[in-house]
């Protein structure tokens, strides 16, 4: 894509992997001031739809990465789906969703959008990161003062020393083979095709999927559409099927054209792109390995079902970007690095908890788990209460509990749901220029909450000066009575409160009335200086 890149000697981070993950990575250190270099081994953006759900959480972090703006105005936002049995309804779902949200809980979107989006962010900012494309790494030296990366692009081989090296290079990852690592977990069985294609409909857009269709007996069979007038179809295949005869034009049209007749959607259609997936419940024990880290499918793969492949990856990359910042900036040892890897794998083995009971339901293993499906889903037809069971279990940002990091809570608090740990509830507030979501003041900087009940007190202001940026919620300001409500403020408008908030968006302490000394313990207590 473009010139062949000079690629420096040196650089803080070299980032293995130019897709989604790989490059929000870099967009994000760039925010923080970090240089890097990304090695994408392609020439260019992925073909293909690939990933394409994107939850609530990623379009913060993207929206954070400077990709928000163009990512809204492309993706296409749902709420809910509908799931079949044969031909009867058996599952209506809505997500939690509400008109003052910033996002939509899941936007549709092609991967190959994101990637672009994220790029043309990168470039506003070339002093800070590059991309080199069709450079592909082929060996890497770790040492204990940087790593030593051996990379092959349109100039030929080249060196290139980095402080830390991030493999963000996907599933078949050069580095994570070349420092021997091997996952732990479980690959299924069960192929799905996947397909693109183009064809006009005025269906909303939601989630859609069909167990036994009679347009595809004893199949799965799932719908999204996309922007660009694309609808994404992925049909289970039988166990006697030759994968490679299916993924033959010959046997995927009249597959697809049986179902979009079925469901009356009759205007022509072509076909974009074809792939195989089969789902795998895996990682890697640990995603830091001394100055080399792992993120993304690099370091985890989770099943499509449940969309938490693409998200968490994105949640890996905002994870990492600020501890990277913090260290190499001199704000913390590199041991604060650890926490990646301890908050990560703990949130990858909860998302493959999640996602092999999808995979289990959406493509049973073996005939128990078949029987047991076929069970639910005929009790579905007349029993609500076991419609949840055919739930797919969208994907939900995950609590880092028992994380190092977390601090105290101190005091009387109201709800569990903004306790150290947990992501930062949203919330929509007044500030000078008008009204922001509480998200939008999240993704560089240490941020404390300040829940008081009158003027800013001048040692609370002072927190600015020890790097903590400071967001005022006196009582006016939460005119819509959000953020005293979900961040757990008992006693009315008059209750006062400190909620520390880190760079991800995570809470990391919360103490009662408006003393700021505990505040500033708690983060010398974790070696932290902002």
């Amino acid at each position: 894509m473009g010139e062949a890149l000079t690629l420096p000697a040196e650089v803080p981070v070299l980032v293995a992997g130019g897709g989604p993950v790989g490059l929000t990575l870099a967009a994000l250190l760039a925010r923080h001031g970090v240089a890097s270099l990304v090695a994408e081994a392609d020439e260019g953006y992925c073909s293909g739809s690939r990933a394409i759900c994107v939850s609530r959480r990623s379009q913060e972090i993207l929206a954070t990465a400077g990709a928000g703006a163009a990512l809204a105005a492309k993706a296409l936002p749902w709420t809910g789906g509908r799931s079949y049995w044969r031909d009867r309804e058996v599952l209506h779902f809505q997500m939690p969703s509400e008109p003052l949200q910033r996002f939509a809980p899941m936007v549709n979107i092609q991967q190959y959008h994101v990637e672009a989006f994220v790029h043309a962010a990168l470039q506003r900012a070339p002093e800070l990161a590059q991309v080199a494309w069709s450079t592909r790494v082929l060996q890497v030296r770790p040492g204990d003062a940087g790593v030593e990366v051996e990379v092959e692009g349109p100039a030929g081989r080249q060196r290139v020393r980095c402080d830390y090296l991030v493999a963000c290079d996907g599933g078949r990852s050069t580095v994570r083979e070349q420092l021997g690592l091997q996952f732990d977990g479980t690959q299924y069985e069960g192929r799905y095709v996947i397909v693109d294609i183009v064809q006009k409909t005025r269906r909303p857009v939601e989630r859609l999927a069909w167990f036994d269709p009679p347009s595809n007996p004893g199949s799965t069979l799932l719908m999204h559409r996309q922007p660009d007038d694309v609808w994404r179809i992925d049909y289970q295949l039988r166990d006697d099927e030759d994968a490679q005869e299916a993924l033959k034009p010959g046997n995927i049209l009249p597959r697809v054209e049986s179902h979009l007749r079925m469901i009356g959607e009759t205007a022509p259609w072509q076909l974009l792109w074809a792939s195989m997936y089969n789902a795998k419940c895996l990682t890697l024990p640990s995603y830091r390995h001394g100055r080399v880290l792992l993120a993304g499918d690099a370091a985890h793969l989770v099943p499509i079902f449940g969309v938490r492949g693409l998200n968490s990856g994105l949640d890996d990359a905002a994870n990492l970007a600020w501890k990277l910042a913090l260290v190499l900036e001199g704000g913390a040892a590199p041991e604060l690095l650890d926490s990646y890897s301890t908050e990560r794998v703990q949130a990858a083995r909860e998302n493959i908890a999640y996602g092999a009971k999808s995979t289990e339901f959406m493509a049973p293993p073996d005939f128990a788990f078949r029987l047991m499906r076929e069970a639910t889903l005929r009790l579905a037809l007349d029993e609500p209460a076991v419609r949840s069971l055919i739930n797919p279990r969208q994907s939900a940002p995950v609590a880092y509990t028992g994380s190092p990091l977390n601090g105290p809570e101190e005091g009387a608090w109201s709800t569990a749901q903004a306790a150290p740990g947990q992501p930062a509830p949203e919330a929509l507030v007044r500030a000078h220029h008008g009204e922001l979501h509480l998200s939008q003041c999240f993704g560089t900087d240490f941020t404390c909450l300040v829940f008081g009940d009158g003027a800013l007190p001048r040692a609370v202001a002072d927190l600015a000066q020890h790097g903590v940026a400071v967001l005022d919620i006196a009582p006016e300001a939460d005119a819509h009575g959000q953020a005293r409500l979900r961040y757990g403020l008992p006693g009315g408008l008059h209750a006062t409160g400190l909620v520390l908030v880190r760079p991800d968006g995570c809470v990391m302490g919360r103490w009662r009335g408006l003393d700021p000394a505990p505040v500033l313990a708690c983060l010398r207590a974790k070696g932290i200086q902002p």
